[in-house]
């Protein structure tokens, strides 16, 4: 007999008296980000936006029900995170991605919720009904049933489904940078001392294809604008990614595995579509705008996109030391 766990993407269910993990009734409730984040950078009161602009939320108003088991399990995997965090980079670059992936998870899946509650509502104030296609229910489903490793026995074998880079970083003291991207599983979050990107279903495909550039990083402190960078490349690979990723997931009583499975590649359609610099660019101006750097400054004509990463000529790491640029 295979183990059954609760999916909410299949009756789309997004309730405050169940548990968001486990489905199970309850009235506890735990903070979609971790409250010594909010206390350490003291961002608790700002805002963030959903997707439509229409609506924003005080960080620290975000909470998920969820039940004594998973508020414990998260509140010792909170500990296990800060404890490493006070350890700067070479803390959080020990720790096994299975634990950054449920740490992150836990956020991202926070937001999808409050997305998903948003749309919910919204579309039932035009008496219309609430559903999502196919795909996003399976992918959805999916990422669930990986976050719930941290309650029950799934585990995950060969190639992980996610792309985890952990690296150095310098940044003015206090100064706390993290970007999201909840429909597509993404996260990036930057301090003194360290930053790391997440892609948590991509099946390790992006981490692979920027290999070269990171390990010409290796042994070298980031500057944040080469961070924003990085993070720029993460999320329109992810845009152009041309494959869904696909996983042999085995339900056996004692529990489930779930492995990555390789790419079946078909003639003519390489894994990474048509990198347009032009796109890209406007991507990349939008996480550069606190440094006063346009579209127009990335593209200039006959001459190659500006980047802080490598020399656009030789191709060599740019030395963080050498870029004259606040951080």
């Amino acid at each position: 007999m295979s183990l059954t766990l609760f999916n909410p993407f299949e009756d789309l269910i997004f309730d405050e008296h169940f548990c968001f993990l486990s489905g199970v009734l309850t009235t506890e409730r735990i903070s979609v980000f971790p409250q010594w984040l909010m206390d350490q950078f003291k961002f608790g009161d700002e805002k963030i936006e959903m997707m439509d602009k229409t609506k924003s939320y005080k960080y620290s108003d975000l909470e998920l029900p969820c039940s004594p088991e998973v508020k414990k399990a998260f509140t010792n995997l909170d500990l296990k995170i800060q404890a490493a965090y006070e350890k700067g980079f070479e803390g959080m670059e020990s720790l096994d991605q299975e634990l950054l992936f449920q740490w992150t998870g836990r956020m991202v899946y926070g937001l999808l919720y409050y997305e998903m509650l948003y749309e919910r509502d919204r579309l039932l104030r035009q008496g219309e009904e609430f559903a999502l296609s196919a795909h996003l229910r399976e992918r959805f489903g999916r990422f669930h049933l990986m976050l719930q490793s941290i309650i029950e026995p799934v585990s995950f074998v060969g190639q992980k489904p996610w792309s985890i880079v952990v690296f150095p970083l310098k940044y003015s003291a206090d100064i706390f940078s993290y970007r999201d991207d909840a429909i597509n599983l993404m996260f990036s979050f930057g301090v003194n001392g360290f930053g790391f990107i997440a892609c948590l279903q991509d099946n390790g495909l992006i981490g692979e294809k920027e290999k070269e550039l990171l390990d010409k990083m290796a042994g070298h402190v980031l500057h944040p604008i080469q961070f924003e960078e990085l993070y720029a490349r993460f999320h329109y690979s992810d845009y152009i990614l041309q494959y869904k990723p696909e996983y042999k997931i085995e339900n056996q009583e004692d529990g489930i595995t779930i492995e990555a499975l390789p790419i079946e590649i078909l003639e003519n359609r390489p894994i990474f579509g048509f990198w347009d610099e032009d796109i890209f660019a406007q991507l990349l101006s939008n996480y550069w705008s606190v440094y006063g750097i346009e579209r127009e400054d990335i593209l200039k004509f006959q001459k190659p996109p500006l980047s802080f990463l490598e020399n656009p000529y030789s191709k060599d790491f740019i030395i963080p030391e050498s870029i004259d640029l606040p951080f």
